[in-house]
């Protein structure tokens, strides 16, 4: 998306290697991650976030859905600590829209004993 007004977003993806979460299966946390997967929306959503920070009206085209749907999972997304705002942009009409992008941990989800596994991760 073009814009006249200036942005303070860049769009390039983000590759900075961010930190290793390990969550145990029982976790309220991986709770809210694995819920906010369920859909098939939020998933469409998340995979073109790697690709290409966007806005929710971008991610709704992106992903043939409304712009509420996507707005919807975007906020699951953020819960879950697997989406973040990167930065804002401005529409033709000067409006200050968010831009989406992913963040930078990588997640791991541990099913047993969550002690035992914790700890082949430290």
């Amino acid at each position: 998306m073009s814009s006249l007004l200036p942005s303070d977003t860049d769009r390039s993806p983000v590759d900075e290697g961010g930190d290793l979460r390990v969550l145990p299966l029982d976790d309220d946390e991986a709770a809210r991650l694995i819920n906010c997967l369920t859909a098939d929306t939020a998933r469409s959503t998340l995979a073109a976030l790697q690709q290409e920070s966007a806005t929710a009206s971008e991610l709704a085209d992106a992903v043939g859905t409304s712009l509420q749907n996507v707005r919807h999972h975007l906020d699951s997304l953020r819960d879950a600590g697997l989406v973040r705002v990167v930065g804002t942009e401005y529409s033709v009409k000067g409006r200050e829209m968010k831009v989406y992008g992913t963040t930078e941990d990588s997640l791991v989800v541990c099913v047993g004993e969550g002690s035992e596994r914790l700890r082949a991760f430290e």
